[in-house]
């Protein structure tokens, strides 16, 4: 009877060990996470905390410690060089376009994922690879910052023109509607800051291209690609297609006091657009227009975001992947829940097919855009960032100004490459 009894309690036990997530040496049940943005990203964090403890692991907490951006970077510039990850979190937030950076100039300070068990495929491809290095997975991939063409349709009409005819087209037709839109309605197409390039670096990566070669070397003079984008950009100021202004509200402001009859950027613009109550039911999104000369040119692209990396001073990385996995990695009922409240728009590709995604979205016209940009993510290409990102970009805004400003487009672009090269120390 005694071995009866002991046999049951034994299976017992190995049920119940079945029924909660593998934990790491020590039994831990909590994660520490660094990211910024309480609307947002701490919103998210704490609503895939409240998914994850009520699907998986009742007991489960999760630390979350607001902090800004520029902050990271500097922890985590300050743990490199001292080669002292004992102050970072489990799981910390990096801006897409400085995730290379990191991992190249501190490899030590992040955890490889790829065998973690999340399924990168599930996610668009050009967002994957911002996290990418060599071959290996170092990020989760977050928010979305796939472009959208949002336009004003009332605008359009006044000059005869729809939607469709704005959509999948070339910069060489959309300059054409542009100048007559301008001529028939007063009212510009775009607007942004001026001496900011991100037209320029969105323009770039709709073809995949960069300011840098694939073996990291810099490519910004007798660059084709680039070449294409600032006589693109500079016919789009003198034009008056374009209007360039002196700041971030200066320029939300031209969208939602009518001043020009759209933009394009990352599709987090939409939440300042959606401000104007009053423009319910006349904006649209749609895609970019796309290069002309440029071998693989897509109507795609991305400007923004962010993807969560786990640290190399994670206490229990069993914990930390399967909390990742089984939440920004591989629930559609997540980002449905984070939607609405937050805006935070999925990479997360099944996430597109949702109920929730599917809804009309009465702002703009009843379309059910959240699907649509979901779709435009997974087309994006790919293109390299690499350590100096911020310094060939800067560089680039320099000499897009000085282009504008009447300068020699190969000159100014030497100019910049030069400036780079300097800065790598060539």
């Amino acid at each position: 009877m005694k071995k009866i009894v002991s046999i049951a309690l034994a299976l017992a036990l190995l049920l119940s060990l079945l029924c909660v997530p593998a934990l790491a040496e020590g039994g831990s049940h909590k994660l520490t996470v660094w990211c910024w943005d309480p609307a947002f990203n701490l919103y998210a964090m704490e609503e895939a905390a409240k998914v994850y403890k009520a699907e998986v692991d009742p007991e489960f907490e999760l630390e979350i410690v607001e902090t800004p951006w520029n902050d990271i970077q500097t922890k985590l510039t300050t743990a490199g060089m001292a080669g002292d990850y004992s102050t970072m979190p489990d799981i910390f937030l990096c801006q897409d376009n400085a995730f290379q950076k990191n991992v190249m100039t501190y490899p030590d300070m992040f955890l490889d994922l790829t065998a973690s068990g999340i399924d990168f495929s599930q996610f668009g491809a050009a967002k994957v690879a911002y996290s990418v290095v060599e071959g290996k997975n170092y990020g989760v991939p977050f928010d979305n910052g796939a472009c959208v063409q949002a336009v004003r349709t009332d605008i359009l009409e006044q000059a005869g023109y729809t939607v469709a005819d704005v959509t999948d087209i070339g910069w060489d037709r959309y300059i054409e509607i542009g100048k007559d839109v301008l001529a028939k309605t007063g009212k510009p197409m775009l607007s942004g800051t001026a001496g900011e390039p991100d037209m320029i670096m969105e323009m770039l990566q709709s073809a995949g291209a960069s300011l840098f070669n694939a073996d990291g070397s810099l490519n910004i003079k007798d660059n084709p690609a680039v070449m294409e984008v600032m006589e693109i950009y500079t016919t789009l100021v003198k034009e008056g297609i374009f209007v360039e202004v002196n700041g971030w509200d200066e320029y939300v402001g031209t969208l939602t006091n009518g001043t020009v009859a759209g933009t394009m950027n990352g599709c987090w613009i939409l939440a300042s657009i959606q401000t104007a109550k009053d423009q319910t039911g006349k904006w649209a999104v749609t895609n970019l227009p796309k290069l002309v000369k440029t071998e693989g040119a897509t109507n795609y692209s991305n400007n923004g975001g962010s993807s969560w990396a786990v640290s190399a001073n994670c206490k229990d990385t069993t914990l930390a992947y399967d909390f990742l996995a089984k939440t920004f990695a591989g629930s559609v009922g997540f980002y449905e829940t984070i939607l609405p409240s937050s805006g935070a728009l999925a990479t997360y590709l099944p996430a597109g097919a949702s109920d929730v995604y599917a809804q009309p979205q009465e702002f703009f016209g009843g379309d059910a855009i959240y699907a649509k940009i979901t779709e435009f993510a997974g087309k994006i290409p790919s293109n390299y960032t690499g350590v100096y990102y911020y310094e060939a970009r800067d560089a680039v805004g320099t000499a897009m100004t000085a282009i504008v400003g009447g300068a020699d487009p190969a000159t100014a672009l030497a100019d910049a490459q030069s400036t780079v090269e300097f800065a790598m120390g060539i």
